[in-house]
């Protein structure tokens, strides 16, 4: 990993109003969209990515895409569209993708922010714009004025619809679920100082507790019903945050205990078997 250029310090100080230095702030990339047919049956072609890589210069990082000023996290200051001619998309074309290069500020407010970026945890990202043509895979209709349903084959041609002609980019969002499967931050380029290992080895700490965290609400799971539904759960738990998985763990608690209640320490005897026992009482 390399340290912030004197080539990004003028791209980010271009967007702040007072000059910033390598110190202050916290850089990282994101794999902001790409070419390939998303989740929802749609895909952003190759102009398509040219055009948002410049509409989504300086425009704000938040999270869910909810426009709220309080929201506001990170900043892109620079973009590039990255040609992968080996990789084929479902469309059957070279990938191509828009790589994105944010910045925030090291603040206390932003610690646990970095740890996150820096844990894996905030990870997948979702861009917020306004395309001017959708174009059918399979007839060029545009608009969605063909009869053709999106994910469906037609004469050995899937369907989806091409995202063409960006007008407007708003902002791109911190997402559990992003609707393009490869979206999401990819690595920072600056070396790791002494406080940015701390912050590895919290953000270590953390994934590590939520590893254990989901395997006892699987085990859970599996006590309170080993059936099918039981399993559903457990496998749901992979994709659960802390707030979910210590309400999940609390209701699993409850059911398992009534399913295996637990035995008392002491069994009561049957008068024949006290008697037994004291003929050979000293």
């Amino acid at each position: 990993m390399a340290d912030v250029t004197r080539e990004d310090m003028e791209q980010i100080n271009r967007l702040a109003r007072a000059e910033l230095k390598p110190e202050q702030v916290y850089t990282f990339t994101l794999r902001l969209c790409d070419n390939e047919v998303d989740r929802d049956y749609e895909r952003f072609d190759g102009e398509a990515l040219e055009g948002l890589g410049r509409l989504l210069l300086g425009k704000s990082g938040i999270f869910d895409h909810q426009w709220t000023a309080r929201g506001q996290a990170a900043r892109i200051y620079r973009t590039e569209v990255v040609e992968e001619p080996a990789r084929a998309t479902a469309a059957g074309d070279g990938c191509r993708w828009l790589k994105g290069w944010a910045y925030l500020l090291r603040t206390e407010k932003n610690a646990d922010l970095i740890a996150e970026i820096e844990g894996g945890i905030k990870k997948e990202v979702s861009v917020g714009c306004s395309m001017g043509r959708s174009v059918c895979s399979v007839c060029g209709a545009e608009d969605g004025s063909c009869r053709h349903v999106r994910g469906q084959v037609y004469g050995g041609k899937l369907c989806y619809f091409e995202l063409r002609e960006p007008r407007d980019a708003y902002e791109w969002s911190f997402v559990a679920v992003p609707a393009q499967r490869g979206a999401g931050v990819l690595k920072r380029f600056r070396q790791a100082g002494e406080g940015d290992l701390l912050l590895q080895k919290q953000a270590e700490l953390g994934r590590k507790y939520l590893r254990e965290l989901r395997r006892e609400v699987a085990r859970l799971a599996m006590l309170a019903d080993d059936g099918p539904e039981g399993r559903v759960f457990a496998g749901a738990a992979e994709r659960m945050e802390e707030p979910e998985l210590l309400e999940l763990k609390k209701a699993f608690e409850i059911r398992a205990a009534r399913r295996f209640p637990v035995p008392p320490q002491l069994r009561r005897r049957e008068p024949a078997e006290r008697e037994r026992d004291e003929a050979f009482l000293v």
